[in-house]
């Protein structure tokens, strides 16, 4: 089992990422898929969360509007689309994928998580 996430990088304020979180291993349309995130020194929090069919999402507060997230199943894949992007915004991101459509309200029901990709938001 397997879950890259990449598309990180080094982003001025205002700018865009596109991440991408790869998964093998598991059938993937059998799992919903959260992004979550972790700055230094902070917990770490749920940012996004896709159903298993992609017909229901979920943000935090502090990105909506920004940040949007899809799933290809075909290609294995989820995606989070962020834009406006603000120095806040800089964390390390992870992907994970549960079996329940649940939402972010408890990332314990998350079973399998990737690595992180760092996103940096800066001048």
């Amino acid at each position: 089992v397997q879950l890259q996430a990449s598309g990180g990088g080094l982003v001025q304020p205002g700018g865009s990422l596109r991440l991408s979180c790869a998964a093998s291993g598991f059938t993937f349309k059998y799992y919903a898929i959260g992004w979550f995130r972790q700055a230094p020194g902070k917990e770490r929090e749920g940012v996004s969360y896709i159903s298993k069919s992609g017909d229901s999402t979920d943000f935090v507060d502090s990105v909506k509007g920004r940040f949007t997230i899809s799933r290809d199943n075909a290609e294995n894949t989820a995606y989070l689309q962020m834009s406006n992007l603000k120095p806040e915004d800089t964390a390390e991101y992870y992907c994970a994928a549960s079996p329940f459509d649940y939402g972010l309200a408890d990332a314990k029901v998350f079973e399998y998580w990737g690595q992180g990709t760092l996103v940096t938001v800066s001048s």
